[in-house]
């Protein structure tokens, strides 16, 4: 089915819009939240936890890339669900890791995840990716907004996983130089 049609389910408070979601993109929402969090059960509720947002937002919202809305969706309960978890001292997952690679580009003694939701820092991030060749930013993209370990990206892209890995750390040590030149980062 559509996109298109799908979210017109969706406008007509049709049930049949959460199966058509769940159906084309429920894959790629369990990989995202899986990639997150280290726990099966915790994934699954995280991605019906998005459906029900978009069940929520739809309307009046209307996204145009629906893929992209589900997506987003799905990160922010699983990142939800991590923040949680890491209160209560039982988290883990892949989404520490990559917190703790960007670190030395944002780290300025607040909760990372706290400076990432932050307005500011968002718009001079989305400025550093819009300079970026196309495909360092899609690597960019796969490994900090969707988790994706290097294997996958290199697989996905056919490269080998080393030059995912410089590619990567490269692109840091650029944004990194790039936030400070825009004032944005501050020392430990």
């Amino acid at each position: 089915m559509e996109d298109q049609a799908i979210v017109a389910l969706f406008w007509a408070r049709d049930p049949q819009a959460l199966e058509a979601l769940s159906e084309k993109y429920g894959a790629d929402c369990a990989r995202v939240a899986q990639a997150i969090l280290s726990d099966p059960q915790d994934a699954e509720e995280c991605v019906n936890d998005a459906l029900l947002s978009a069940w929520n937002a739809m309307p009046p919202h209307r996204p145009e890339q629906l893929r992209a809305f589900v997506l987003k969706l799905t990160r922010y309960a699983s990142l939800k669900r991590l923040r949680e978890q890491s209160a209560l001292k039982r988290g883990g997952g892949a989404a520490v890791l990559v917190y703790e690679e960007l670190s030395e580009c944002l780290s300025d003694g607040h909760e990372l995840s706290e400076r990432l939701e932050e307005q500011e820092l968002a718009e001079r991030i989305n400025a550093f990716l819009g300079m970026l060749p196309r495909q360092e930013r899609q690597v960019f993209v796969q490994r900090y907004f969707y988790f994706a370990p290097a294997a996958q990206i290199a697989e996905a892209f056919g490269f080998r996983e080393g030059k995912v890995r410089t590619m990567l750390f490269r692109t840091r040590k650029r944004l990194k130089t790039y936030l400070e030149k825009e004032g944005v980062f501050l020392e430990k």
